[in-house]
């Protein structure tokens, strides 16, 4: 082990009393610790570099300590008096968040720069080479503008003898404090668009042009800033020119204007037309390829004497080495009782900081000291196979040094791996998992370096190091210890802390572990890990991985980076491709089932009762390394459910991930950010998720409110009053158009509400059969909206035109018709074609032909209907309130003796009437649907309240509605009319001043008409003629009644007539003998 500097550590932690306290350790060093109100600090008698500190604590169930609360600085104060300490100390910095996989992670570089400065307009540095004549031309260089500069400056220019202003790259700082840039193309200045910000800190510039096309562009930190193809593409840049740095050229290589002020390095020039994916390889400091004019070196640069030769630290995401970008944090001293920090190199060894809470303290030191006192059976083995205290002593975390080589991580895992095995009858106890979680922490952290490390310890030995790794955690997180982690749970936050660790150790490891293959698998009966290596190319294959193969189960836990994702990867200038991925299978049980995860819950439809959520699968992971650095990307995945299937339970999966960063002091917690559910099928889920990490499903645990039963029922019912009530519609429709029901906007509304009404619950019946097919699922959904809108719509539409009807509107029939259009169909349409453009991924449920409940795409029919109800609640109230007054009005008009009864039953007939009418049209029945969660009788009330809704509709409007009434009597009376004209004969002719028509009997035709029988001999009988006015008939028709008496019998003739004349019917003769 490295012998490392003497100093001191702290360790924080909740008090159990006042004052400083002395612990030994086992190497006989003293600790020094603390105790304050709210915290205990330790210290230890090492110095650390910063990365080692943090991972020192971490193997204490701690953390570095920030000091940003008075309690603690008062507690760190006084213990750094007791011992006496003066030398700064590591803190943790509370703004920074943890680490993240990003596509461009930060390192860092050394360079050697520029440095132009504002006190003198006469800096500049000239390229020396000669240039050719460029067809095209690409010129990077990484800029840190003086932010108290604020002048128009020239970062570069190049000017040939014939053409000064030929290439040249302006910048100037606008009001919102950016930098803006501009190029100079053949003298043709272009705007200044492309922009960073002016912080001082160090940004990459890359332009580029291309003759051909005139296409140039300009990218800033790997992005494209801004481009354009507006420029002069008749010709060349002109060669033998002079390439200055920090000065416009107003002449050929003189008159410099417009000096630069600040940094500049890494200049490089092509005569070509650089890509994207070069740009941003070139950001992340990766080598090119293409062949360069000019690369960057101070010995080809001739500069004046006030420009200085800098060195500068650039962050680059292709270097190996990782450092924090401005350093680490640390406790300079003290002023005033007061905390002064600041920021200085994290690989120098300064004392730390560590934390923990009281209750986690306190079960550490008692478990410390009951296996100093009696060990385990484990403890015992362990301390025989090493032949000294040095390896327990690491495992009980009582080692301030850590592990400082992958040799001695090797050596200690070995011998806990014998150990368990033969220890394996007694098993471990909670004090030895809390021991190999240490230890297993510790060997995740134990520095790797390249050059040293691996070429002492071959690739086997590494692997060996890893399986063995792999069998530990496999032991701790096995089922037989489930009960055994409530027993730790105050001292280690989770299995999810044995993740995290083998997530840093295989992180950590795989450059020595792939090094030589493309591929490594490690198995345990509870974790699978695999490593896949790629180079990344054009066409580069996807990836996928999955759990351990059963015989019980065909489908399995997987998952997978899609194709397109690893193109982009290799698009973006990454050249190698590592997938971590890791499989656990027992991990489900080591959550505590009484610790429910907070959700809202996703179905909310009041069918169910929630009752929590529960982890309800195995767990994966995958890592994507570039480059063998952490990148982020998107992943699919597919998880078995492993939830027991109670009777009358319900669950409903959730897509989440374990994230670290949540609730860090307990170890993380459950997150759905990112993640959503691709589709539920019986056993299994797909997901997918926009980043990568520890992947799991979240069962939703919901308690039946409608048994099996009750559902069917209500399906059926459902069924069947959508059939009879789109029957009930069809007739009513039938008979408005066949009964000729006078025309008026009511019966157009009801016309309207009906068709839109009709097709809604004709959809609702198909809907089921659509629901195989995806594509006519999503259109009977889009038109289930739209005529579930229109029939709302126009129920609006029915209050509306009763409100003009009881309070008056002035508004023309005309147009009224025409607002009223607009609402009923043009409204739904709006509405159904916004929410499609806007969700259109979201819009449809995943497993029936409705709308997404778990979205807020349902608003898109919740919120009108309630509009629609609230306006139609108040229309019916209004029309309640003019019936009532109509009645009171009538009431005083009876006698005093009848009026108190008739009152009595004209006021409960002025309420239920319009509510008995009203109550289909105006929608208001749907108000049940608010309470259908309460108990299964208001389901079937709803039900049966609104799948029979046209049936309704065809009773109130068309059984009972008066005008369909009286145009079916007219329509018999007529019909009658004509019966009774079918059995008569013409026996006369009515006397007119319009010809007569003969009309058809049922007896021998006699002529009788008047002239012919006052002629033709005596007379036999007397005639008597009477016209009247047929009140039933249309305007102006007549019936003419003639009498007379002809050889003893009495005949009547019955003549109706229209205006033009013609006779409407003769109605038979009726005989009969007389005396």
């Amino acid at each position: 082990m490295a012998k490392l500097q003497r100093s001191q550590v702290i360790c924080e932690s909740e008090p159990t009393h006042a004052g400083p306290d002395k612990v030994g350790d086992s190497h006989g060093q003293s600790r020094l610790v603390h105790l304050t109100s709210h915290w205990a600090f330790q210290l230890v008698n090492d110095s650390l570099a910063f990365s080692r500190a943090d991972s020192f604590c971490r193997g204490q169930f701690s953390s570095l300590a920030t000091l940003d609360q008075s309690d603690d600085q008062e507690g760190a104060l006084e213990l750094l008096r007791q011992a006496g300490l003066h030398s700064p100390i590591w803190i943790k910095d509370p703004s920074k968040a943890a680490s993240k996989p990003l596509a461009l992670s930060k390192q860092y570089l050394q360079f050697s720069a520029l440095h132009f400065p504002k006190e003198s307009s006469e800096g500049f540095a000239r390229v020396n080479i000669s240039f050719p004549a460029l067809s095209s031309i690409s010129v990077c260089v990484r800029v840190q503008w003086d932010p108290e500069w604020n002048e128009v400056s020239t970062i570069f220019s190049y000017a040939a003898p014939v053409f000064t202003n030929e290439f040249q790259l302006r910048g100037q700082v606008d009001t919102h404090g950016r930098i803006l840039l501009a190029l100079i193309i053949h003298g043709k200045h272009l705007p200044y668009k492309a922009s960073f910000p002016n912080d001082g800190a160090w940004h990459h510039i890359c332009v580029t042009w291309r003759h051909s096309s005139g296409r140039w562009a300009i990218y800033v930190d790997g992005d494209n800033k801004d481009r354009g193809s507006d420029t002069d593409n008749s010709r060349d840049i002109h060669a033998d020119g002079i390439f200055i740095l920090g000065q416009d050229q107003d002449s050929f290589g003189g008159n410099f204007t417009e000096p630069f002020s600040g940094n500049i390095t890494d200049l490089n020039v092509w005569n070509t037309s650089l890509e994207m994916r070069h740009v941003r390889a070139l950001n992340a400091c990766s080598p090119m390829t293409q062949e360069v004019l000019f690369n960057w070196s101070l010995d080809h640069l001739s500069r004046h004497p006030v420009v200085k030769e800098v060195q500068a630290l650039l962050f680059c995401p292709a270097v190996h080495q990782q450092m924090e970008l401005q350093g680490c944090r640390m406790l300079q001293s003290w002023s005033d009782q007061l905390p002064l920090f600041s920021l200085t190199d994290c690989s120098e060894p300064l004392p730390f900081i560590c934390r923990s809470s009281r209750e986690r303290y306190l079960k550490m030191k008692q478990m410390s000291d009951a296996q100093s006192s009696q060990p385990s059976a484990f403890m015992n083995h362990l301390l025989n196979l090493s032949n000294k205290s040095q390896g327990a002593g690491v495992v009980l975390g009582q080692q301030p040094f850590g592990l400082s080589s992958l040799a001695e991580a090797s050596a200690l895992l070995d011998v806990s791996v014998q150990a368990m095995e033969d220890t394996q009858q007694e098993g471990l106890q909670p004090a030895d998992m809390v021991s190999l979680i240490q230890l297993l922490s510790l060997a995740a952290d134990v520095p790797t370096q390249p050059h040293s490390d691996a070429a002492n310890h071959s690739r086997d030995s590494i692997r060996e190091l890893g399986q063995r790794f792999i069998s530990v955690a496999d032991t701790i997180i096995s089922q037989e210890n489930a009960f055994k982690w409530n027993a730790i749970k105050e001292v280690v936050n989770g299995p999810m802390d044995v993740v995290k660790s083998i997530d840093r150790m295989v992180n950590s490891l795989s450059p020595h572990l792939m090094a030589e293959t493309d591929h490594l698998s490690i198995q345990s009966p509870n974790i699978k890990l695999e490593v896949q290596q790629q180079r990344l190319q054009e066409g580069s294959r996807g990836s996928s991985f999955c759990g351990p193969d059963t015989e019980k189960h065909t489908n399995l836990d997987c998952i997978s980076v899609p194709y397109q994702k690893i193109q982009d990867l290799h698009n973006n200038g990454f050249h190698k491709l590592t997938l971590v991925n890791t499989w656990y299978g027992s991990l489900q049980t080591l959550f505590n089932p009484e610790e429910n995860i907070t959700m809202v819950p996703t179905i909310t439809d009041g069918s169910q009762r929630y009752l929590g959520t529960v982890l309800g699968s195995s767990v994966i992971s995958t890592t994507v390394l570039g480059d063998d650095q952490p990148v982020a990307t998107a992943v699919h995945f597919q998880l078995r459910h492993r939830a027991q299937n109670f009777t009358g339970m319900v669950y409903d999966p959730v897509c989440a991930f374990w994230d670290f960063n949540l609730t860090p002091e307990a170890g993380g917690w459950w997150n759905t950010k990112g993640c959503e559910v691709l589709s539920k099928q019986y056993g299994y889920t797909v997901c997918y998720c926009n980043h990568t990490t520890n992947f799991a499903l979240l069962l939703q645990v919901y308690e039946a409110q409608r048994s099996p039963e009750n559902e069917k029922a209500l399906q059926v019912l459902t069924f069947i009053g959508c059939g009879v009530s789109l029957c009930g519609l069809l007739f009513t429709f039938i008979l408005f158009i066949a009964v000729g029901v006078p025309k008026s906007d009511r019966t157009t509304v009801h016309k309207n509400l009906i068709v839109a009404l009709g097709i809604a619950e004709l959809l609702l019946m198909c809907s089921n059969w659509a629901s195989d097919n995806e594509a006519a699922c999503f259109v009977v959904t889009a038109l289930l909206h739209l005529f579930f809108m229109a029939s709302f719509s126009w129920m609006l539409v029915e209050g509306l035109l009763l409100w003009s009807k009881v309070v008056s509107v002035n508004i023309s029939e005309d147009r009224r018709m025409k607002l009223y259009y607009i609402i009923g169909w043009g409204l739904p349409v709006l509405i159904v074609g916004v929410t499609l453009a806007v969700s259109v991924d979201k819009y449809k449920a995943d497993d029936h032909c409705w709308l997404n409940v778990k979205t807020d795409t349902i608003w898109a029919f919740v919120g009108p209907v309630i509009f629609v109800l609230a306006v139609n609640a108040v229309v019916l109230c209004r029309v309640v309130m003019v019936t009532v007054s109509s009645a009171r009005r009538r009431a005083k008009m009876l006698s005093p003796s009848s009026a108190s009864k008739m009152q009595t039953f004209d006021l409960t007939w002025a309420v239920t009437r319009p509510v008995l009418i009203l109550l289909p049209v105006l929608g208001l029945t749907w108000l049940c649907g608010v309470l259908v969660h309460l108990s299964v009788v208001v389901a079937y009330v709803f039900i049966a309240l609104n799948a029979f809704q046209g049936l309704y509709i065809f009773l109130v409007y068309a059984v009972y509605n008066s005008e369909v009434r009286n145009a079916i009597k007219r329509i018999k009376e007529k019909r009658k009319a004509l019966s009774f004209t079918n059995c008569s004969q013409p026996t006369s002719f009515l006397p007119s001043q319009r010809a007569p028509i003969k009309s058809w009997g049922c007896t021998p035709p006699t002529p009788s008409s008047p002239e012919t029988s006052e002629t033709s001999g005596p007379p036999s009988f007397t005639s008597n003629s009477l016209v009247i006015k047929n009140e039933s008939f249309r305007k102006e028709s007549f019936v003419s009644f003639s009498l007379k008496a002809a050889s003893g019998n009495q005949v009547v003739q019955l003549t109706g007539f229209k205006p033009s004349g013609f006779p409407l019917c003769d109605c038979c003769q009726s005989s009969h003998t007389g005396e």
